[in-house]
């Protein structure tokens, strides 16, 4: 896939390792752990620290770290995902702060209940760790099961959450 050429980054450092945010001018459309499956190259995207959105995506994830936010308020580029990929990213947004659910009752609630090995692969190609909640996706019987990030830091976010 093309990449495009209006993307700007920045770096944050969170608790769990280094940490590389990217917005477009239609909203924050990368949030990746440093070694992430499926993170998209960035390296020819420029890096502007004082992008209003960056800046604003590092003070929540601050926040959120320090556990004192829940959700995150900031404009949101889904549009790197096809459109099925997409329709998971917006599904994984309704799960709260402390909250889980697993692939299939999440594929069910789409009304996909037979495609819980792409809404599994959807979810491991988030873009937006974090922000867009993939970590609070378990396996069937409640086991911790597949994060692009690492199941180390899945279980670190879902005990900070209160789920471990």
């Amino acid at each position: 896939m093309k990449q495009p050429v209006d993307i700007v980054t920045a770096t944050f450092i969170s608790p769990l390792g280094l940490m590389r945010l990217a917005t477009r001018p239609q909203g924050l459309c990368g949030v990746w752990f440093e070694g992430q499956r499926h993170q998209t190259d960035a390296s020819a995207w420029p890096t502007v620290a004082d992008h209003p959105l960056l800046q604003q995506a590092t003070v929540q994830l601050a926040q959120y770290f320090a556990g004192q936010r829940r959700q995150f308020e900031l404009a949101l580029d889904l549009s790197a995902g096809t459109p099925f990929q997409q329709a998971v990213w917006q599904a994984l947004q309704s799960l709260a702060f402390g909250q889980t659910s697993s692939y299939s009752t999440l594929s069910t609630q789409m009304g996909r209940p037979t495609a819980v090995r792409a809404l599994s692969g959807a979810v491991a190609r988030n873009p937006l760790s974090i922000v867009v909640p993939c970590h609070r996706v378990l396996g069937a019987h409640g086991d911790l099961t597949g994060y692009a990030g690492g199941l180390t830091r899945k279980a670190a976010l879902l005990k900070l959450e209160g789920r471990l």
